[in-house]
């Protein structure tokens, strides 16, 4: 387990310097892993995840929708609004989509810690519109109706919830980009160690 986090860690550093910014991933050893003498896989199998809009993940089609899902999963990693905004926002800068969706990555070199996910839901030069029945949109131009991205639910919800939309707009301004990855380093912190006891 340690080695998944240091991993994510070293990823970070390496995507926030290809964007021009140099960080350190604070991170704590000391995570366990157990065996598969030790483990029951049966027992396991009622956790595995149902749909996780930090990676714009969905099993199969809920009565709830994908934005609901979203804020129960942060309230569960206890997250505030902010921590949910940023770290979504570098999910998608990372291009850590599920099943190597581009859904959410708004103009961006994946792989570079950038604003390009704010700057792209913010965009009004853009007009979304339902691209089919699986909850996905398109963006085109508004001046030439040119295709330009597509999205997600949980990804729009950070254009038209006005909370989460304020957020965004701090994010997506030109001279908050060493703040956003800050933000996004703490956050991510936040998750990982979220889970030890062991670490006051």
């Amino acid at each position: 387990a340690d080695l998944i986090v240091l991993g994510g860690a070293a990823a970070i550093e390496k995507a926030a310097k290809a964007g021009g910014q140099e960080v350190d991933v604070p991170f704590v050893p000391g995570r366990v892993d157990a065996t598969d003498a030790h483990t029951d896989a049966e027992s396991f199998e009622p956790l595995e995840p149902q749909a996780d809009g930090f990676r714009n993940y969905a099993q199969a089609t809920f009565a709830v929708s994908a934005e609901e899902m979203l804020l129960d999963k942060a309230q569960l990693l206890g997250l505030s609004a902010p921590e949910m905004t940023v770290l979504v926002g570098g999910m998608r800068a990372l291009g850590a989509n599920h099943g190597g969706s581009t859904h959410g990555m708004f103009d961006g070199d994946y792989g570079v810690l950038d604003t390009k996910f704010f700057e792209g839901i913010t965009e009004m030069g853009v007009k979304w519109a339902p691209a089919d029945e699986d909850g996905t949109f398109k963006a085109t131009n508004r001046s030439d109706g040119g295709a330009r991205w597509t999205g997600t639910r949980v990804d729009l919800v950070f254009g038209s919830n006005s909370q989460l939309r304020a957020l965004s707009e701090v994010y997506a301004q030109d001279d908050n980009k060493a703040k956003f990855i800050c933000d996004f380093v703490s956050a991510w912190n936040k998750v990982m160690n979220a889970d030890r006891f062991d670490v006051a």
